[in-house]
């Protein structure tokens, strides 16, 4: 990962975690013109998706099972955070909470699904 995708503060990546990934997989193919690229998850695929014509991933459509159980099925941001498990502690003393637990993103670093207070839901991401 380089210095810019570690910058705290960045919206650095977004999924969509769905119950059913090919189907939608391909509705965003056709929709957005978007190119997938598929990732083994050790019995079934998630997708990184591309723009046309490029290498660079913009997005992840995701089932919704293995690691990914219990995401909200909508777009989730995923916003860099210095230390996440201050993060986590602010979300809770200003009245949010935590969706998902802490998990290890291997060789990426960690991550933590919460709830903002007004309902809105995000990913925090500290990067190693």
């Amino acid at each position: 990962m380089d210095d810019t995708a570690k910058q705290i503060g960045k919206i650095n990546w977004v999924d969509l975690t769905v119950p059913n990934a090919d189907e939608v997989k391909s509705f965003y193919e056709q929709v957005a013109g978007w190119q997938p690229e598929s990732f083994d998850m050790g019995g079934y695929n998630d997708y990184v998706m591309k723009p046309p014509n490029s290498n660079e991933g913009i997005a992840g459509i995701c089932n919704l099972r293995g690691s990914n159980t219990g995401f909200p099925s909508q777009w989730l941001i995923y916003i860099n955070v210095n230390d996440l498990n201050e993060s986590l502690e602010a979300c809770i003393k200003l009245g949010g909470k935590i969706i998902i637990e802490p998990k290890e993103m291997p060789g990426n670093g960690k991550y933590s699904v919460i709830q903002d207070p007004a309902g809105a839901v995000c990913a925090l991401f500290e990067p190693i």
